[in-house]
């Protein structure tokens, strides 16, 4: 988890230019492609913004800190968003706003009946929608005063983050390719894969959460998708 600095003593009133400020945003997400959007779009919101990569990491966080907006990935690599919705929708006092994030959109009804007040889905770059989707359930006394431009601003998140996801998913096959293990990369890669507009990794991680899904063998997908992780690892170390 990205480390933390102490919490400010007084909070910042939001504008229209920068109807987030003052919150802080806690992010757990595994891919750092992903984060590194919502980074950039908390950034342009005014909002500050904490990162976990996993299940233990954010419940690290959360036993000393209190963030105004949480974004939970409902796929990660040490277990179910959902669980940690559940957990965070009951608990007293509750964050202000409670957000699931999935690039598999049929997941945002379980997410919903968890608690969590709305769904994210991949990719997100919408620095309007993602505004929406927050102030949406902000308290009256934390929302911007007078009416905001509505633009068409969208954000591209740093390449290198992407090759950062590669590397992972390349240990993270060297390691081990268990059934858990090849379900976990299926749903990192589409989510990853279509915040880069990459269509054929996309595709091969689609074919991979398919064959998993009807329980056949993957010995040809998981090739192929491993095949396309080093080729792009290839071509970051050409560049």
């Amino acid at each position: 988890m990205d480390k933390l600095e102490e919490q400010p003593r007084y909070i910042p009133a939001p504008t229209a230019q920068r109807p987030l400020l003052g919150l802080t945003v806690l992010v757990i997400e595994d891919s750092r492609f992903a984060c590194e959007a919502i980074r950039l779009l908390c950034l342009r919101s005014g909002a500050r913004i904490r990162r976990a990569d996993c299940l233990r990491a954010a419940r690290r966080h959360l036993q000393v800190y209190r963030p105004s907006v949480v974004i939970a990935d409902l796929g990660l690599p040490d277990g179910n968003g959902i669980d940690l919705i559940a957990d965070l929708a009951k608990a007293q006092p509750r964050v202000d706003v409670l957000l699931a994030i999935s690039g598999e959109s049929f997941r945002a009804a379980d997410a919903i009946a968890a608690g969590a007040d709305g769904f994210l889905a991949k990719p997100i770059k919408s620095l309007v929608q993602f505004q929406q989707s927050v102030l949406e359930f902000l308290p009256a006394d934390r929302q911007p005063p007078g009416p905001r431009a509505i633009g068409d601003e969208v954000v591209e998140p740093d390449h290198m983050a992407f090759h950062d996801d590669m590397a992972h998913i390349a240990d993270v096959l060297g390691d081990k390719t268990d059934n858990k293990t090849l379900d976990y990369v299926a749903q990192f890669l589409c989510g990853v894969a279509r915040i880069a507009h990459d269509k054929a990794l996309e595709t091969a991680a689609s074919a991979l959460a398919r064959k998993r899904a009807l329980g056949h063998p993957t010995d040809q997908e998981k090739a192929a998708v491993a095949g396309l992780v080093q080729a792009r690892l290839a071509l970051r170390m050409a560049i």
